[in-house]
């Protein structure tokens, strides 16, 4: 990539530290060149005020604000709650994010015929990656720039020294400097004070929380919910249908309410390293927890033991920036055919941090209480369990039987 042949440049932009200081950056390194910033509303809410008047401001010459919110949940997060996939207990909040803005960024710089496509993600960071494969995927030689690979800047406290000298106006100071990525599905902090892992997250701390409250200063009295799933995925609260933003907005609304959805964690980075981050995930943490109870009545036993197993794998894929891989796609088109019964209604209760099962039903139900009852039944007999233990057991009694004759 010559930088002279760099006259168009397609921006992901956030309007944060980072992205903020990449336009002027960008027009003294690449040759004054067009900047077109990309804002993806994946439902960081406030944080797009005023970023259009932002970006103009600080250089670029449009800027394009997709909504891409009810897109993600519908075609990103809604099938990793169906498959059950986390990554180190982490729900994959910033992970769900980047391939459909990636695709999109795509989609733009093809359109505006752009010559490359630059985003702000740091060098130790796993966004960069996920950014970059998906980008491959759907432009696999356009040019990519990652100023945090370039430039002289070292630290978030030297990037503001640099939109200070450049008159950039930032909505952080250097005392809350914390490093964040909000959506509709979580908020992550990382940085300052969390970066010891000795040092307990400000939970308490007016303005650290700020999709909810802590377990402390939940109410005193539980909420109770009924959430109703069609085919695993979730189509109602308390028998009221709603669409998937707005269903996962109220989740949050009542898990964030309830102090749900709290986690701190020293997660194992792809690019290598440890990392610690507190994560809120208040609708998210509801989600997967109803879920997995609704399918303790509708799945088989091989299948949800199998299905775990493909879980645990699928979190690591999506973590580690595969969502456009022949082997994710193939392992969705199971998940997909698990869920063909996993209809129902489950009940919960939501108190100071806790998701507590209240209850779950469902038409295709595998729970036969006539068979399960410790009470008189007409269904079971118990004399046919003696020889089903005398074959299941037989591989142990034979191994038995040859200690016996070796001495052992």
């Amino acid at each position: 990539m010559n930088k002279k042949d760099i006259k168009k440049v397609v921006l992901a932009y956030s309007g944060g530290l980072d992205t903020s200081i990449i336009i002027p950056w960008l027009k003294e390194n690449y040759n004054n060149c067009e900047i077109i910033a990309v804002s993806g509303n994946v439902g960081q809410a406030s944080e797009l005020e005023g970023l259009e008047e932002k970006a103009i401001k600080t250089g670029a010459s449009k800027i394009y604000i997709e909504d891409l919110t009810e897109e993600m949940l519908n075609d990103y997060v809604f099938p990793c709650v169906q498959a059950g996939a986390k990554y180190e207990d982490y729900l994959l909040g910033t992970a769900f994010a980047r391939p459909i803005i990636g695709m999109r960024l795509v989609e733009i710089a093809k359109a505006e015929g752009a010559d490359a496509i630059c985003h702000g993600c740091t060098g130790k960071g796993n966004d960069q990656v996920r950014f970059e494969l998906a980008i491959k995927a759907f432009a696999p030689d356009m040019p990519i720039i990652a100023p945090w690979r370039e430039w002289d800047i070292k630290s978030r406290d030297e990037e503001i020294d640099y939109a200070e000298a450049h008159n950039i106006p930032l909505k952080i100071s250097r005392e809350t400097n914390y490093s964040k990525d909000k959506n509709i599905w979580h908020l992550s902090h990382e940085g300052l004070d969390l970066e010891d892992p000795a040092n307990e997250p400000q939970y308490n701390k007016e303005g650290f929380l700020e999709m909810g409250v802590s377990p402390e200063q939940a109410p005193d009295v539980p909420t109770y919910i009924t959430l109703h799933f069609e085919k695993g995925v979730p189509t109602a609260i308390d028998g009221v249908e709603l669409g998937a933003v707005e269903l996962v907005e109220k989740l949050n609304e009542l898990g964030g309410a309830n102090g749900i959805g709290l986690l701190d964690i020293v997660e194992n980075r792809l690019v290598g390293m440890k990392s610690r981050g507190v994560y809120e995930t208040p609708g998210g943490a509801i989600l997967y927890k109803a879920h997995e109870i609704l399918e303790t009545i509708t799945l088989d036993k091989e299948t949800m033991h199998y299905k775990a197993l493909v879980a645990q794998k699928l979190g690591e894929l999506v973590y580690n920036a595969q969502w456009y891989t022949p082997l994710t796609q193939a392992i969705f088109a199971f998940v997909k055919s698990t869920q063909q019964n996993v209809t129902g209604d489950v009940k919960l209760k939501l108190y100071k941090g806790n998701i507590i099962n209240a209850g779950v039903t469902s038409p295709f139900s595998l729970y036969d209480p006539d068979i399960a009852t410790f009470d008189e039944d007409e269904v079971y007999d118990q004399k046919d369990s003696a020889g089903f233990i005398n074959l299941y057991g037989l591989p142990i009694k034979v191994q038995a039987k040859l200690k016996e004759k070796l001495g052992k």
